[in-house]
């Protein structure tokens, strides 16, 4: 299963969805879990989201064209996320997991690998079992 961190150095959650310019993707079995690669929407901040707002059509294709991007990552890591790109993610079976604070996308693994091994939600063993 693919897992996808909003990051802004690539070791840290620490970015709003929409802002995110670069997502890290790591594929999570139950033995452990593995990078796979960093993908880029934008250098730094994804200003193009960010600077849409106003023109209600280009950003929601912006947005959509990002979840598009992420679809086959079952899970995202973020620490904000708007309630529209939230709903797009969930009609493309992917659930976003928003973090309180700051943390690193390694340990953020080790919970979800640590939960997956010991007494996974309904949605986890759905998503694992639907590679």
């Amino acid at each position: 299963m693919r897992v996808a961190f909003a990051t802004t150095d690539g070791v840290n959650v620490d970015e709003h969805f929409g802002r995110a310019g670069m997502f890290a993707i790591y594929e999570l079995t139950k033995d452990g879990y593995q990078f796979v690669e960093i993908r880029r929407f934008a250098e730094g901040r994804d200003t193009a989201v960010e600077e849409t707002r106003e023109q209600k059509e280009v950003h929601e294709d912006i947005v959509q064209k990002k979840v598009d991007r992420l679809a086959d990552c079952k899970i995202i890591y973020l620490t904000e996320i708007g309630a529209p790109s939230a709903a797009r993610l969930a009609r493309k079976g992917i659930m976003p997991v928003k973090v309180k604070e700051v943390v690193t996308i390694e340990e953020s693994l080790e919970r979800l690998l640590d939960t997956l091994r010991t007494s996974p939600p309904p949605w986890l063993r759905k998503a694992m079992n639907n590679k």
